[in-house]
């Protein structure tokens, strides 16, 4: 049971991963601001402990420094209980004097490396900082240039949306139109013209009858003047 419900859980964070890499992918600002939120609480908590170190450092400086005075004032006082032969006092300062320096010595290798941990944790910090003001460039500059892409897409759409079919159908309706406009002016001008012709002819061949009926009436007209002048 215990496994189902685990298999369960992790499934749960797959689908959850996926939708909030949905939701980056789709508002990409959320993702930058959830990567610097991110970034700006490691460097609270690298300051933090940054912070812990060089305080241990100081600790360890002051430490170093007390037990150090302590040192050179035990050597004087040794120094004085050998010139004064106090045999005694001066065992006791031997013996001060050795767990002293043994403590200096400590304390000496123990600054070394809180020296060396506060300035690897200072340059830790300074680059996490540095990461940060980084990512916040980056941001603006990639969100700047995503913006940009956006609107040219926007345009590549839009021009890609524009057909010219209905305007171009439009202009070859009326190109038809100008053609069939043209051809019917054409076509009234030779009807007109073969009515020209017909009435032409018409008339041509009424002259042609006209002058055939006065061709034989003058004929006509000869005859019986001929036959008039025979019987006389």
């Amino acid at each position: 049971m215990a496994g189902f419900f685990g298999r369960l859980r992790n499934l749960w964070k797959g689908f959850l991963s996926i939708w909030i890499s949905d939701v980056e992918k789709n508002h990409p600002e959320i993702a930058y601001e959830n990567a610097i939120n991110s970034m700006i609480e490691k460097y609270t908590k690298l300051k933090q402990a940054t912070a812990a170190i060089i305080r241990r450092r100081e600790e360890i400086d002051n430490r170093l420094t007390e037990k150090q005075r302590e040192l050179a004032q035990i050597d004087g006082d040794l120094n004085i209980a050998v010139e004064t032969n106090q045999q005694d006092l001066g065992m006791v300062l031997i013996q001060k004097q050795k767990a002293l320096t043994d403590e200096v010595e400590s304390l000496k290798v123990e600054h070394s490396q809180a020296l060396s941990d506060a300035d690897s944790a200072k340059a830790s910090l300074m680059q996490v900082q540095g990461e940060i003001k980084k990512l916040k460039s980056e941001k603006d500059n990639m969100l700047a240039k995503m913006a940009s892409a956006e609107a040219r897409l926007r345009v590549q759409e839009s021009l890609e949306g524009l057909s010219v079919d209905s305007e171009v159908k439009a202009l070859d309706n009326v190109r038809t139109h100008i053609k069939n406009t043209i051809a019917q002016a054409n076509l009234n001008k030779e009807l007109g013209e073969t009515d020209l012709d017909a009435k032409l002819k018409a008339l041509r061949a009424q002259t042609g009858d006209v002058t055939a009926k006065s061709e034989w009436e003058r004929l006509q007209t000869a005859r019986a003047a001929a036959k008039t002048q025979k019987t006389m």
